[in-house]
């Protein structure tokens, strides 16, 4: 599986076509009261899906890394229980199938690695093909720390824990900046549907205050302008509280 690309579900693709219309009609109708404003929407449905598969793929990344790291950990301890490299692999995978269900990510990925150890495949290749697929700097990482360490005929049990080590801090790391970040994402998500809940109150509390704004070129206008000023402020929170470790 390639994880730097993300194909959805038909069950997913029908729920964001739903969300989408669902936006388009609530936008169209809050800022211009018009069928035609919903209809030129549409086509922005496949930027839309662009956003939500670049969020879904860096979801799935974000997990896979979080997995690989509890995978390489069980490595390091089979190899400190004095298995060979390739053994650790076959019982890291014996526990991470304790840990996840038999369709996870890294149990999928550490089982097609024990299968094709047993075909005589290198562990460096296999390694270096997951940190491709994966496009996750970790396993990049130590997948080169790994095949350098090979070549140079290095200590493997000293270097691999010591780079499991340095994952685990970052990945705490991030973990911590998560924390942090957590209460502001809340913050901005909140801050994001109060401009469409204030128009909302308006129309319902004085239905008639903002008619002056619909049906006419001057109200089109300051409407097109206020939703772009919306829509970049969006964008601008949403990339302040995207930090990456």
């Amino acid at each position: 599986m390639d994880y730097r690309k993300y194909k959805f579900s038909r069950k997913e693709l029908a729920g964001n076509l739903g969300l989408f219309l669902l936006l388009a009609a609530a936008f169209s109708y809050l800022f211009y009261r018009s069928l035609i404003a919903f209809i030129l929407c549409l086509p922005l449905f496949k930027m839309f899906l662009k956003i939500r598969r670049e969020s879904c793929m860096k979801k799935r990344q974000r997990e896979l890394s979080a997995q690989f790291l509890a995978g390489m950990q069980s490595v390091s301890v089979a190899l400190s229980a004095g298995c060979s490299v390739e053994n650790a692999f076959g019982e890291a995978l014996r526990e991470l199938r304790q840990l996840y269900e038999e369709d996870a990510m890294i149990v999928r990925e550490f089982r097609y690695i024990v299968v094709q150890l047993g075909m005589n495949r290198s562990l460096e290749q296999l390694l270096t093909g997951l940190a491709v697929r994966s496009g996750i700097e970790d396993i990049r990482n130590f997948a080169d720390i790994f095949s350098a360490a090979k070549r140079t005929g290095g200590n493997l049990i000293a270097i691999i824990r010591n780079t499991v080590q340095c994952i685990s801090q970052k990945e705490e790391t991030r973990r911590e900046i998560n924390t942090c970040l957590s209460a502001k994402r809340l913050e901005q998500n909140i801050m994001s549907i109060v401009p469409c809940m204030i128009l909302v109150y308006v129309q319902m509390v004085s239905p008639g205050f903002l008619d002056v704004m619909y049906h006419n070129p001057a109200g089109i206008l300051i409407m097109s302008i206020c939703l772009l000023v919306y829509f970049l402020a969006w964008l601008w929170g949403r990339k302040i509280v995207s930090i990456e470790v």
